[in-house]
């Protein structure tokens, strides 16, 4: 499988070379600072490994401008990143921490690449939480359709695989986005996957 590894520093590109070396099975196809600099490398990738969170909407938007988005996995403390890793269109996604060890980065990217979520139990936990009583109750409750491609944007899945899997055209599913983003009071699809994991309409 081909990964890509995106950090600022190059000894911890380094590092993370040789970690990933434990397994045989993986290759680092590419490498670099920033994700700009990423994208200008034209190679075919299974996963992007991110030693720290680029810009969450340039990333998410060069996953949708992909045909088969790959895998995004993140080394980092916090929770808040990761949380919105869920909202990207990307295949799969995983969250480790920063000091994990060889074994466990091999076995959360051999997940990922099979389209699972690798991540801690407590931050998946915290997203299949049911809503608190604090969290104001819909006024317009989602349609059968709307929870169809709310639950593919959860997976990742890119607004074109959402039509391919739905037998819909794309404007469709960007029509149905829109009125899911405005039902839940959120902007994009990042909240809207945090919302709904918290109203307890999602299954992750």
């Amino acid at each position: 499988m081909q990964v890509a590894i995106l950090a600022a520093a190059p000894a911890l590109r380094s590092g993370l070379r040789a970690l990933l070396s434990y397994d045989t099975r993986i290759q680092v196809a590419a490498e670099a600072a920033t994700l700009a600099g990423l994208l200008d490398q034209d190679v075919n990738l299974d996963i992007v490994l991110l030693a720290e969170a680029p810009p969450l909407p340039a990333l998410a938007q060069a996953l949708e401008d992909s045909d088969d988005p790959p895998a995004v996995l993140l080394l980092s403390e916090s929770s808040e990143a990761a949380r919105q890793l869920a909202g990207l269109p990307a295949r799969a996604w995983g969250w480790l921490s920063p000091d994990c060890s060889e074994q466990e980065l091999a076995a959360a990217v051999l997940a990922v690449h099979e389209g699972l979520i690798a991540a801690p139990p407590a931050m998946l936990s915290a997203l299949l939480a049911p809503a608190s009583r604090n969290e104001a109750a819909l006024e317009e409750e989602l349609t059968e359709r709307e929870l169809d491609v709310l639950q593919l944007l959860a997976e990742g899945m890119a607004n074109k695989q959402i039509a391919l899997q739905l037998s819909i055209s794309e404007h469709t599913v960007k029509f149905h986005s829109s009125s899911i983003y405005a039902k839940l009071g959120v902007t994009n699809r990042t909240e809207a996957v945090r919302r709904a994991a918290r109203l307890g309409l999602l299954v992750l």
